[in-house]
């Protein structure tokens, strides 16, 4: 009976946090950097530790092969400036920001 109740409660927490992890994502956005002045792995790995610090910030990707860096974040945290602001703060240069709505309406 023990074993039946722990699965059942295991189950249920299971669906919740699935729950959870489906309103999260509903209300996220990728945000796409182009950046001028990265050349190696060391510039990739600032990258990815200013950005990794950062409230709001859910999932970081940096690309040195395309010269992108890809943020999954809130739906409006942090803003465009202050991703912005870091990449400059990383010694870096944003070129373009490209803003996508992941929202499920």
């Amino acid at each position: 009976m023990k074993t039946f109740l722990t699965v059942i409660m295991f189950s249920a927490l299971l669906i919740v946090q699935a729950g959870l992890l489906i309103v999260q994502t509903a209300q996220a956005r990728t945000v796409e950097v182009e950046v001028y002045g990265m050349t190696c792995a060391f510039c990739v790995d600032s990258l990815e530790r200013k950005f990794a610090n950062m409230e709001s910030i859910s999932q970081v990707d940096v690309s040195l092969k395309h010269k992108k860096v890809r943020l999954v974040t809130d739906e409006t945290m942090p803003s465009i400036e202050t991703i912005k602001q870091a990449v400059l703060d990383a010694g870096f240069t944003p070129v373009k920001v490209t803003v996508q709505s992941n929202s499920k309406e």
